[in-house]
């Protein structure tokens, strides 16, 4: 059978949804950005089941208590992969299985939105399963091994996340706490708050875009006359130092904390390469002009 090639029209045309995790503090408002999308084509996944800042918001949700759930549901939003074996987890097998216990995948077909909060505790449900496994024990003594452990946690967070990102026809957030430290040069360093490393260090490949909630002072820093702002960081190079990512192109490097309005911004005309990306050599370094005194 011959591969099939896909024209540039037929491949504008394709339905096509924004990936994107979304990272800050603790009590940033990452939850509260549910009120900035369209409840009646939203769902909620309450993987914490911390929506006290989303008490009143009148969309449905689904609360995931086991890694198998977080699976099964990834199965059934964006249906199975012909490439795996019967026995893996995303095969079509599978999807049957999951499509006899929980019935037609169009009842969630009005949802063009998947909402995670959070991925770090979709990372512990994962860790709290792979302990169990036949992988995370020695096979020489028995005894618990947890690189063994570390490492299938790694492989299944990464093969869930690859999973949702092929729901080609709806986007999907992840909400994430983003941890602060020091280096050993006293400078600040962030990262996601995921077990493992795998997980934190291969995600910003796989989604479309990696935002960081933050406080954003006013300008000038330490400026007394106005209050912290909380912003959305989307470009990679900011001066914070925020893990942030645009693969469209379209984003500023600060956008107001509504995902509505982000999402459309995303979705919209496309800029021109040339204002997206610097393409050729650098310009030249200019001279430094030398002063000399006469004495």
């Amino acid at each position: 059978m011959a591969l099939r090639i896909i024209t540039a029209d037929e491949r504008l045309a394709e339905p096509r949804g924004i990936k994107a995790c979304i990272f800050g503090k603790s009590g940033v408002g990452k939850t509260s950005l549910l009120w900035t999308m369209p409840d009646e084509t939203t769902l909620f996944i309450d993987l914490e089941a911390g929506d006290l800042a989303v008490q009143g918001w009148p969309g449905a949700s689904i609360r995931p208590r086991t890694w198998e759930e977080c699976r099964d549901l990834a199965l059934f939003l964006a249906g199975p992969n012909p490439a795996l074996r019967d026995e893996q987890a995303y095969s079509t097998a599978q999807h049957a299985r999951v499509v006899r216990e929980y019935g037609d995948p169009e009842s969630l077909g009005r949802y063009a939105t998947i909402f995670v909060d959070s991925i770090t505790v979709a990372g512990r449900l994962c860790f709290q399963w792979c302990r169990g496994q036949p992988e995370a024990f020695s096979e020489r003594t028995g005894k618990p091994d947890i690189r063994g452990a570390y490492g299938l946690h790694g492989r299944e967070m990464i093969a869930w996340l690859t999973h949702l990102q092929h729901a080609r026809g709806r986007n999907v957030i992840f909400v994430g706490i983003l941890d602060e430290r020091l280096d050993d040069f006293n400078r600040r360093v962030f990262s996601p708050q995921i077990d493992g490393s795998k997980t934190g260090l291969e995600l910003p490949g796989i989604v479309d875009q990696v935002i960081t909630m933050a406080a954003i002072e006013p300008e000038p820093a330490g400026s007394e006359s106005a209050a912290p702002q909380r912003m959305l960081v989307c470009q990679t190079l900011n001066p914070w130092g925020y893990p942030a990512k645009d693969r469209s192109g379209r984003l500023d490097m600060l956008e107001p904390p509504h995902l509505g309005r982000l999402f459309a911004k995303i979705a919209g005309p496309v800029r021109p390469i040339a204002e997206r990306l610097l393409l050729g050599p650098p310009p030249p370094a200019q001279p430094i002009p030398v002063t000399t005194q006469t004495p």
